[in-house]
């Protein structure tokens, strides 16, 4: 690890514990942030997009301030909907604008979660995500190699920060995972932005069908290659015997 690198997990551990505590002492903060992680676990549950949007319009001109950091905040500590933020930020800003700052915003919650992991280590990561996720993603690691990242980030099922922590626990090379995030994020970003901008009842119907419909594929693509994998199982069993 070179000088560079240790100084940016440095800086991470700062400002992360500085948050902590900030969190801690002042009231306001906390009821903040309590509020905003509840306004934005009921618009993902609800598909209440608009609740979201005019919630962060209520902040005026600290809109996109407050929208960056919920999408890092989501990222690092939270297990809430990012596409929520995604699709309020297209309806709010506009497909271009809107999209820009829901990836920007997400490729800084990602690097975050890359140095928080190389910086505490995996004891410390398995308390915010579970060792059994952890384990899952060592096995997706291995299995796709050095295209995981690429991989993980186009598939709508796979935890966005879960593959960020467990990327920052590997040997792989930061720019490499940054680059990686990038590219393999922005079609959704895209996608979730327009939809944001052009939102109406009949498109987030066809949006929440859209990734119902992607899921299932995923699903099914990988049961029939665990089906092929334990055909080929027996066959090597039969001819054994």
């Amino acid at each position: 690890m070179d000088k560079k690198q240790r100084l940016s997990i440095w800086i991470v551990v700062a400002l992360l514990g500085g948050s902590v505590i900030l969190y801690l002492v002042q009231p306001g903060v906390r009821y903040f942030i309590n509020d905003s992680a509840k306004m934005l676990a009921s618009a993902g549950a609800t598909g209440n997009i608009e609740s979201f949007r005019n919630y962060l319009l209520s902040f005026g001109i600290w809109a996109p301030i407050i929208s960056a950091f919920l999408m890092v905040f989501q990222a690092i500590a939270a297990p809430l909907p990012a596409f929520v933020i995604t699709f309020a930020n297209g309806m709010l800003f506009g497909a271009f604008w809107g999209g820009l700052l829901s990836w920007s915003s997400a490729m800084l919650g990602a690097a975050l979660c890359f140095f928080i992991a190389k910086a505490l280590g995996r004891p410390a990561v398995e308390k915010l995500v579970t060792r059994t996720a952890l384990d899952w993603t060592d096995q997706f690691f291995e299995k796709y190699g050095k295209h995981s990242i690429l991989i993980a980030r186009l598939l709508p099922i796979v935890s966005f920060d879960l593959v960020s922590y467990g990327a920052g626990l590997t040997s792989m090379r930061f720019w490499g995972f940054f680059i990686a995030t990038g590219i393999g994020q922005a079609p959704a970003t895209i996608l979730y932005s327009y939809l944001g901008q052009t939102a109406s009842s009949s498109v987030k119907v066809l949006f929440f069908i859209f990734v119902a419909v992607i899921c299932l594929a995923i699903i099914l693509a990988a049961w029939k290659k665990r089906s092929s994998f334990t055909k080929m199982d027996q066959s090597k069993t039969d001819k054994a015997q």
